[in-house]
C-alpha cells in the first residue's frame, strides 16, 4: 500500500529541460487572459445568467475568491517545482503516485474535454458571424448528431438544431450530422501547437490585445443601455422582485457555467519548462491574469443582466452579440463586431488548452505512468510532438458524437477536484528557506482564525437564512434537495478541518482555498458525480494495468 503513495522528490534548483524557455511574465499574463477570457465570457456566460439571474454575479465573486487562493497555492508549488505537469507534478510531491495519477487523469479530462466545448463554442460564433454576412452553411454541418437528436426528443424550440435533423442526409439508419467548423479549428490549433511555443506565443499575444479592446468596448457601450430594473426581476413563483429570482440554489446551479470561465488559469503551470525563471515568473503571471479576468467578468455580467432580462438567455450560445441584436439594444455594428472578435477570443482558449494537454502527458510519460512515446520532442520545433498529435485526435473524435451541455458539467467538476487537492497538498509541504526573488506563500497560523471564520460564517448565515437550516435535512425536495445534501457534507468536512487545524497549526491561505473549492462542489448534481466517478474508475483500471507496473519511481 505504501508503494501506491510513494512521493517523488523534485529539486528546486533543477531547471533543466529539453523544451525551449521563451516565456516572460507578460507572456504568462497574456496566456492567462487568453485561457480565462474566452468561452466562459463569450458562450457559457449566457447559460450561467439564465440559471442564476443577476445574482450570478455573486457566484463570479465566489469563484474568483476561490481561484485567487488556489492560484496562490499553485504559485507556491510553481516556486518549488519548476517542472511541467501542473497539479499532477505537485500532487506527486505532496500526496504520492496514486493521487498524482488521479490528478493527471482529471487534468486530461479538463483540457481535452474542455477544448471540445470550446471548439463547439467557436463553431457557434463562426457560423453566426457568417450568417450575419449572408453566408449560409447547412445546419447539419454546424452541430453534433447528439445535439440535434436531443433537440428532437425534447421538442426544443431551437430552429437550427431542428433544421439540422430534418435536412440531414441519411447515413444508413442514422443521419449525417457533423460539426465541420469545430473539427477544422481543432486541426488548425493542433498544427499551431505542433510547430512551436514561440510561434504560439506571438499569435496569442496579438489576439489577446484585440480581444481585450472589444470587451472594453462592449462594457462601455453596454452601460448606456442598462435598465436597472433588470437587476431585480420578479420571482416566477412568488412574483417578488429579487436579485436572485431563482434563490441561492438557483445561483449555485450555475456553478458549472461560471467555473468553466476560470479553469484556464491552472493551464499556465504546465508551461513551467518553457518559462524563463519559472519560480519567479509563473506566480506573478498567474495572479495578475486572475485578478484582471475576475474584474472583467463581473463588469460583463452587470452589463448583460442590466441590458436584457435574464430569462431571455435560455439556450443563447453567443450572449455578448445577443445583447446587441435587433430585439434587444439594436446596435447592428456591435453585434457584427462582437461575433467576429468572439471567434478570435475563443481561438486563444483553444490554443492554451491544446498546449496544456500534451505537457501533462509529457510529464506523466517521463515518470513511466504513460507510454514513453509521449516524451517525444520534435528535433526542430522543440515541442512534445507525439503528445500534441494525440491531443488533437482525442479532442476531435468526441466532437462528432457529444454535445455542449454534457461536456460543460463534466469538465468543471474535474477541475474543481484538482484545485481541492492542490490546496490540500500545500498544507502538507514542509517549510522552505526564503530565497530573494522567488515567490513565497505567507504563513498565517490558522489554528484559531480558520475555526472562528468558518463557525462565525455558519452562525451568521443561520441568522440570515434560518429557513434553509431548518430544512437542511430535507434531501427529497426536487429543487433544493441535492444542494442541501451537498451543504450538509460541506459543513461536516469543514468542521473536521477546523479540528485538524487546531491540532496541526495549518496555514490559513491554503485552508481558505480548500474550503472555497469544496463549497463550489456543492453546486454539482448527482449526474455530474456519476460521470466523474465513471471517468476515474476507467483511469484507475489504466493505472493498475500500465502505470503501476511501469512507474520509474517504484522500479528505481
Amino acid at each position: 500500500m505504501n508503494q501506491l503513495f510513494k512521493r517523488k522528490t523534485y529539486s528546486e534548483t533543477d531547471t533543466s529541460t529539453s523544451l525551449l524557455r521563451v516565456l516572460g511574465v507578460w507572456d504568462i499574463v497574456f496566456f492567462g487572459i487568453a485561457a480565462i477570457i474566452g468561452a466562459g465570457s463569450f458562450s457559457s456566460l449566457g447559460e450561467a445568467v439564465f440559471r442564476g439571474g443577476p445574482g450570478v454575479i455573486l457566484l463570479y465573486l465566489i469563484c474568483g475568491f476561490a481561484c485567487g487562493f488556489t492560484a496562490l497555492c499553485y504559485a507556491e508549488f510553481a516556486s518549488r517545482i519548476p517542472k511541467a505537469g501542473s497539479a499532477y507534478t505537485y500532487a506527486y510531491a505532496s500526496f504520492g503516485e496514486l493521487i498524482a495519477w488521479i490528478i493527471g487523469w482529471a487534468l486530461i479530462m479538463e483540457y481535452s474535454f474542455g477544448n471540445i466545448y470550446v471548439a463547439f463554442s467557436w463553431s457557434d460564433y463562426f457560423t453566426s458571424f457568417l450568417g450575419r454576412l449572408d453566408i449560409h452553411i447547412p445546419e447539419y454541418l454546424t452541430c453534433s448528431y447528439t445535439e440535434a437528436h436531443k433537440a428532437i426528443l425534447n421538442n426544443s424550440t431551437n430552429k437550427e438544431l431542428i433544421a439540422a435533423w430534418n435536412t440531414a442526409p441519411p447515413l444508413g439508419s442514422l443521419k449525417f450530422i457533423v460539426d465541420i467548423p469545430a473539427l477544422v479549428i481543432n486541426g488548425l490549433i493542433t498544427w499551431l501547437c505542433y510547430v512551436g511555443v514561440k510561434e504560439s506565443k506571438n499569435f496569442n499575444n496579438a489576439l489577446v490585445i484585440l480581444k481585450l479592446a472589444v470587451i472594453v468596448l462592449v462594457i462601455l457601450i453596454g452601460f448606456k443601455y442598462i435598465n436597472t430594473g433588470n437587476w431585480t426581476p420578479l420571482n416566477p413563483e412568488t412574483q417578488v422582485a429579487s436579485f436572485m429570482p431563482n434563490g441561492f440554489a438557483g445561483v449555485m446551479s450555475a456553478v458549472s457555467g461560471v467555473f468553466f470561465a476560470y479553469i484556464g488559469f491552472d493551464a499556465l503551470s504546465v508551461l513551467s519548462e518553457e518559462t524563463k525563471d519559472p519560480q519567479k515568473t509563473l506566480p506573478k503571471g498567474m495572479i495578475i491574469s486572475l485578478v484582471l479576468c475576475t474584474v472583467i467578468y463581473i463588469a460583463l455580467t452587470l452589463v448583460l443582466t442590466g441590458m436584457v432580462d435574464y430569462r431571455k438567455f435560455d439556450g443563447v450560445g453567443d450572449p455578448l452579440s445577443f445583447i446587441f441584436e435587433k430585439d434587444n439594444a439594436n446596435v447592428a455594428w456591435m453585434e457584427l463586431t462582437v461575433s467576429f472578435i468572439a471567434i478570435i477570443a475563443i481561438t486563444t482558449v483553444l490554443l492554451v488548452f491544446q498546449m496544456g494537454q500534451p505537457r501533462i502527458w509529457y510529464a506523466m510519460s517521463r515518470d513511466g505512468l504513460m507510454p514513453q512515446k509521449f516524451q517525444d520532442v520534435h528535433p526542430k520545433y522543440k515541442t512534445p510532438s507525439f503528445a500534441t498529435i494525440i491531443t488533437g485526435i482525442v479532442v476531435g473524435i468526441p466532437i462528432i458524437f457529444t454535445d455542449k451541455s454534457f461536456i460543460l458539467d463534466f469538465t468543471s467538476i474535474g477541475t474543481i477536484f484538482a484545485f481541492v487537492l492542490v490546496c490540500a497538498g500545500v498544507l502538507m509541504l514542509p517549510a522552505k528557506e526564503k530565497i530573494k526573488g522567488r515567490f513565497h506563500l505567507p504563513y498565517i497560523n490558522g489554528k484559531i482564525i480558520f475555526p472562528v471564520i468558518f463557525i462565525g460564517s455558519l452562525v451568521g448565515f443561520y441568522f440570515f437564512q434560518p429557513a434553509f437550516f431548518e430544512n437542511l435535512m430535507d434531501w427529497k425536495d426536487p429543487k433544493e434537495g441535492e444542494f442541501r445534501a451537498s451543504i450538509f457534507f460541506f459543513i461536516i468536512i469543514n468542521l473536521i478541518l477546523c479540528v485538524l487545524t487546531f491540532i496541526k497549526n495549518f496555514s490559513l491561505i491554503p485552508l481558505i482555498g480548500l474550503s472555497s473549492c469544496l463549497y463550489l462542489l456543492t453546486g454539482m448534481s448527482h449526474d455530474n458525480w456519476f460521470w466523474f466517478g465513471l471517468w476515474f474508475a476507467i483511469g484507475l483500471i489504466i493505472y493498475f494495468f500500465y502505470g503501476y507496473r511501469n512507474s520509474k519511481l517504484r522500479n528505481a
